[in-house]
Order: C-alpha cells, then structure tokens, then sequence
C-alpha cells in the first residue's frame, strides 16, 4: 500500500486536478521521503508548496517558527499548511487531510515492517548504511537551513543580531524555545514598528 500510494497518487493527481488528491500526494510524497528528522521534511514541502504558490513564502517560514516553539514532531507542521493552503482546500479540512497525509506512509511502513523486524535487525550490513544515511541528513538539513531559511531569516544586520541572540538564548541560558520564539516575534514586530528591521 506504501509503495502503490508513494507511486500512484502523482498520476491520479495530475489526471484529475483535484485539489485534494493534490494536496494529499504533496504531503504523502514528503512523509514518505523524509529520513532522519521532521527538518529534512522543509525542503520537501518548500518545493512542493512555497514554489507553485500554494502557500506564500511568508506564510511557511512562520508556521515553521512556530512548530519549532511547540513540542512534538515537526510533522504537525502540516496541520498549519493544510489551514493556509490556497486553491482548493484550507482551514480545518486542509490541516485534517494534509496532518493525516504525512504521517500515513510512516504507519504503513510500520505495519508491513514491524513482522519482520527481528531478522531485519539482524543483517550486518545495516547497521553501516543507516550511519551513511544519518550522515547524508545532517547535509540535507544544512541544505535546508542555507537555501530556505538564512537568506529570509538571516537577511540584515539586525535579523543576523536578532537569530545570534536568540541561539545564545537557547545555548548557552538554555531558556525554553517557546520564550525564545515569542521574544523573538515581539522584538522582530518591535524593531518593524519603529521601522529598523529592514535597516
């Protein structure tokens, strides 16, 4: 069922132009394909969302803010973006549809793989291409970080001072991330108002 969904959902999608079945692939597709941590996910959804207009640049970068202040996998991520989805489908449908979507293909792989976990554990090899594709996320994740984040996030003097500040907050005070995101939007809405954001 994973593989028939992972394969066949694109084509039913692009035949029909539903925008459900659309938003569902999209989502599906980035479930199935993330390895090592919900942050890998970003430029999965980025490509398939922010690029065709579906959910605005802004709009995506603050939603990620968000989810990272709150507990939880970064995959709830996807209850947000159902609710700011244009062209179809939003609100609490979008987020029902596009929150079960994403993490469909994790409990499909869990229920045909769960059987045969013991002797998959047991093969030599795996233990060396799991430490492999652990390697290869901390790449995608700088990916993520360089190409989708820093030029927005990190774009200004006072942006780079703000994010500099806000990594020691949570390095070295060790102060909680949901203060650190709600002190970060007050200063940013702060510094905006007085119209120093952009200087």
């Amino acid at each position: 069922m994973f593989a028939i969904l992972l394969a066949g959902l694109p084509f039913v999608a692009a035949a029909t132009g539903d925008p459900v079945l659309t938003a569902f692939d999209a989502f599906y597709r980035a479930g199935a394909l993330v390895f090592g941590g919900g942050h890998v996910v970003l430029p999965l959804l980025q490509s398939e969302l922010v690029d065709p207009v579906w959910v605005s640049g802004d709009n995506f970068l603050a939603g990620y803010g968000a989810a990272q202040a709150v507990p939880g996998p970064l995959f709830t991520f996807a209850a947000y973006l159902g609710t700011v989805l244009e062209g179809g489908i939003s609100g609490w449908q979008g987020a029902f549809i596009c929150l079960f979507a994403i993490f469909a293909p994790s409990f499909l792989l869990m229920i045909g793989i769960l059987p045969f976990w013991s002797r998959l554990r047991q093969i030599p090899a795996l233990g060396p291409a799991l430490n492999g594709i652990n390697a290869a996320v901390v790449g995608l994740l700088l990916a993520a970080f360089i190409g989708l984040i820093a030029p927005v996030a990190i774009a200004t003097p006072v942006t780079t001072g703000i994010a500099l500040l806000a990594f020691a907050a949570l390095q070295f005070w060790k102060l909680p991330p949901w203060l650190i995101v709600i002190a970060a939007a007050i200063t940013g809405f702060g510094l905006e108002q007085a119209g120093l954001l952009t200087a």
